[in-house]
């Protein structure tokens, strides 16, 4: 079948291309500029001449980084703390969000739960009760006190709750009630197989957050052994120190600048592998997690 393509229909579509790749290239060059300037020597990155590909090609400031006895540390505590702390939160997320896709017949009190999830979005403790409840039971310099206090996140719990209620068929649990099924083989397999998009897409958004978080990890650990990456990375760059490089070729190459840039291509980098991986689900899991009944 042949499709006719009008004047105003091209125009569109070359419009539209135009702008995509203009969005997609601002998205690209600046990371593209950080790892040039990464991969720089001290002069070119101080003379803010390098744009996309190094000048005075050197390796010195990955080097430094890695090379940080803490470094690998930090980076497996990240590890730890994202797949942990997306576990419990799907998990929990989860759990929740089915319960509280039950229509009100079913579940006396829903909508007073789901009221208090949404409070949470507006209201909070603040900074030092939370402190407080942490210290309280003990959590400081553990990796359990950068994951239990964010388990839950009102926003992607109604984002999954909305998943539940628009994209599982209320006659499919229906059926399986009838042929015997508990909560348990319900929640198990029907849900769960149909809300893989909204799984990946919140499992990306809880995977981001862990990664990327650096405060709490500086508030409830007195100790720089148990930083996480992005808190072991921020304390580097605040506290910037080369009184003992002495080698002259490795205080040529290095600078604060190219250090920070390496520093953060690196913390880019999970993220960026991860991504492709998931986005196939991604928009399909925004667009009906998004959507009302």
């Amino acid at each position: 079948m042949r499709v006719y393509k009008t004047k105003s229909y091209t125009i569109f579509t070359v419009f539209n291309y135009s702008f995509l790749i203009l969005m997609a290239l601002l998205c690209i060059l600046p990371l593209v500029h950080i790892l040039a300037v990464s991969l720089s020597g001290s002069a070119a990155a101080a003379a803010n001449i390098v744009t996309f590909w190094p000048i005075d090609f050197t390796i010195d400031a990955y080097e430094r980084t890695i090379g940080n006895d803490n470094f690998i540390r930090s980076f497996m505590i990240s590890v730890l703390r994202v797949v942990l702390g997306t576990a419990i939160s799907m998990g929990a997320m989860l759990c929740a969000a089915y319960s509280l896709a039950k229509y009100d017949e079913e579940f006396k009190g829903r909508k007073l739960y789901v009221w208090f999830f949404v409070f949470t979005m507006i209201f909070n403790g603040g900074l030092v009760p939370t402190y407080m409840v942490v210290t309280g039971l003990g959590l400081t310099n553990t990796i359990w006190a950068l994951v239990l206090p964010t388990a839950i996140n009102a926003f992607n719990l109604i984002l999954l709750l909305n998943f539940f209620r628009t994209s599982v068929p209320k006659s499919l649990e229906e059926s399986a009630t009838i042929d015997g099924a508990n909560h348990f083989q319900i929640f198990l397999k029907i849900y769960l197989p149909i809300a893989v998009p909204a799984i990946a897409t919140v499992s990306l958004f809880t995977m981001v957050f862990h990664w990327n978080s650096w405060f709490d990890g500086m508030i409830y650990n007195n100790d720089a052994r148990n930083y996480p990456l992005q808190t072991f990375l921020q304390t580097i760059i605040v506290q910037q120190d080369f009184s003992q490089i002495t080698d002259a070729e490795t205080l040529r190459n290095l600078s604060q600048r190219t250090v920070q840039s390496a520093q953060i291509f690196i913390a880019a980098l999970p993220m960026l592998v991860v991504y492709p991986f998931i986005q196939k689900y991604f928009v399909k899991g925004i667009v009906l997690g998004a959507e009302k009944e």
